[in-house]
């Protein structure tokens, strides 16, 4: 799978992995369908920097949260 590539699926794995990644608790907040396609490339900037880590600080986990809450649609 080559996440560089925009595609909804793509989207929807890195939105998966990162919430499984960060036990994100109301995971139905984080719909596929709520991100803007235009934040395509933030959001797998997001995804890299989340996979590369191990774990995170609860203020880590809410800036990322915070960010994805950014990425989505107005």
């Amino acid at each position: 799978m080559d996440l560089t590539v925009q595609s909804t699926e793509n989207a929807e794995y890195m939105v998966e992995k990162i919430k499984d990644r960060l036990r994100i608790v109301n995971a139905g907040a984080l719909k596929v369908s709520a991100f803007d396609e235009e934040q395509y490339e933030e959001l797998h900037s997001l995804y890299t920097m989340v996979m590369k880590r191990d774990t995170f600080s609860p203020s880590e986990m809410q800036a990322i949260a915070e960010e994805l809450g950014s990425l989505r649609k107005a």
